[in-house]
């Protein structure tokens, strides 16, 4: 059952269009392995492919299915810029796909040598919109670069964090089992209709003309209406649209000018482990120095930076821990938990932290993701024929390093 929310009574469908917005979320599949294969990592510099499967050629199109099958776009946040990014205008089968948390010249290089078909970027090296296509800018020269070498370029970014199973269940999943939940849940968009508008039709209008009328909109395929009487003469008409039919159905009643229509907008249910962010609840806690070593080995890296809340020690316990991939302090911020689990923090967003008493980790961003492309490369080895050899970047690293 959907929840309501009342918005004022609307008297235009151009203030109509600017207060009513929602984003598509479409159904998601099940997890693709069992939350056990997170903790299961491949050698990187070894190329991985299927010899099992039946031989056969796959196009761009058929893998980029796969992809979106491991994780759908529509889990991406509204800002983020996803998908298939950069398409050669030949076609050409998909026989080597390398993985790299970010396109960086040494990535190109290296995706050249190995005559690469697809490169999948985690990060998406064409974020802000562009003019032209120039050698000045380091970024523009990687898109022209994959088009002269007929290379394919898609990012996943924060639909891979989103998904059920994605890089901040791999992340949390460091420090131990327990009870993992969604710190920023996502809604499904299973349903078709978004919103209801709700008008109380006086007996001097005629019910018949004003749902025929509706029926034409988007001929009528996106519309329900009801009508239910109430108490004397009047009746409340309720019409349930998508997003696309709702301009035009309250422009619709709008025309009579005895009518007042007021719309809800249709709160969609949320998606069981799908969402921004996690919080795990430790089956067995962990001192501070425990969780900092357990950390070190699941990133692979030698250090990382703490912070410790305030009245904690290395000694101190940690039996629950807040963990979000990148860049985290706007998931993360307030959350309770004994450790937060990110990739950078600024200054003032660990000592907000601290001073709630929140121990901080930091690994640098790309190093808190960059670890997961293993488990990509494994999923992706099982649903693709063993035509297509999946690669992970051994020229990828993050920026900084501890020197």
């Amino acid at each position: 059952m959907w929840n309501s929310c009342l918005h004022p009574v609307l008297r235009s469908s151009r203030t109509l269009l600017s207060s009513v917005r929602s984003s598509h979320r479409p159904s998601l599949p099940p997890p693709l392995l069992s939350r056990s294969s997170l903790h299961h990592h491949l050698p990187l510099s070894r190329p991985l492919s299927r010899s099992s499967s039946p031989g056969r050629l796959m196009e761009l199109r058929e893998v980029l299915e796969v992809l979106e099958q491991l994780a759908p776009l529509a889990l991406a946040e509204p800002w983020d810029n996803v998908g298939l990014l950069v398409e050669p205008s030949r076609p050409r089968p998909v026989r080597t796909l390398l993985l790299t948390t970010d396109l960086t010249e040494a990535v190109m290089e290296e995706a050249e040598a190995a005559s690469c078909d697809l490169l999948v970027s985690y990060h998406p090296p064409l974020f802000r919109p562009i003019k032209r296509l120039v050698q000045k800018d380091w970024k523009q020269r990687l898109a022209v670069r994959a088009l002269e070498g007929g290379m394919a370029v898609f990012s996943p970014h924060t639909s891979w964090d989103s998904v059920k199973g994605g890089v901040n269940d791999w992340l949390v999943g460091g420090l131990g089992s327990g009870r993992v939940s969604v710190l920023q849940q996502a809604l499904s968009g299973d349903a078709p209709y978004r919103h209801k508008v709700e008008v109380m039709l006086r007996s001097s209008v005629d019910l018949s003309t004003v749902l025929q009328e509706l029926k034409v909109v988007q001929g009528g395929a996106l519309l329900h209406s009801s009508v239910t009487s109430t108490d004397g003469s009047e009746r409340l008409l309720s019409v349930s649209c998508s997003d696309s039919a709702l301009p035009p159905a309250v422009k619709t009643l709008l025309r009579h000018s005895d009518l007042e229509p007021s719309v809800l907008k249709l709160q969609q249910p949320p998606l069981p482990g799908h969402g921004q962010g996690r919080l795990l609840v430790l089956d067995q806690p962990v001192t501070v120095a425990t969780a900092v070593d357990k950390m070190k080995r699941h990133l692979g890296l030698n250090h990382l930076r703490l912070a410790l809340g305030v009245g904690r020690t290395m000694d101190s316990s940690v039996g629950s821990a807040a963990a979000c991939a990148g860049s985290g302090a706007s998931v993360l911020g307030g959350v309770r938990a004994d450790l937060y689990i990110t990739g950078e923090m600024s200054h003032h967003e660990v000592l907000d932290a601290v001073a709630m008493g929140t121990s901080v980790l930091l690994s640098d961003h790309s190093n808190s993701e960059r670890g997961f492309l293993a488990v990509v490369r494994e999923r992706l080895a099982l649903r693709l024929p063993d035509t297509v050899t999946v690669m992970t970047s051994r020229a990828d690293r993050d920026p900084l390093e501890v020197v």
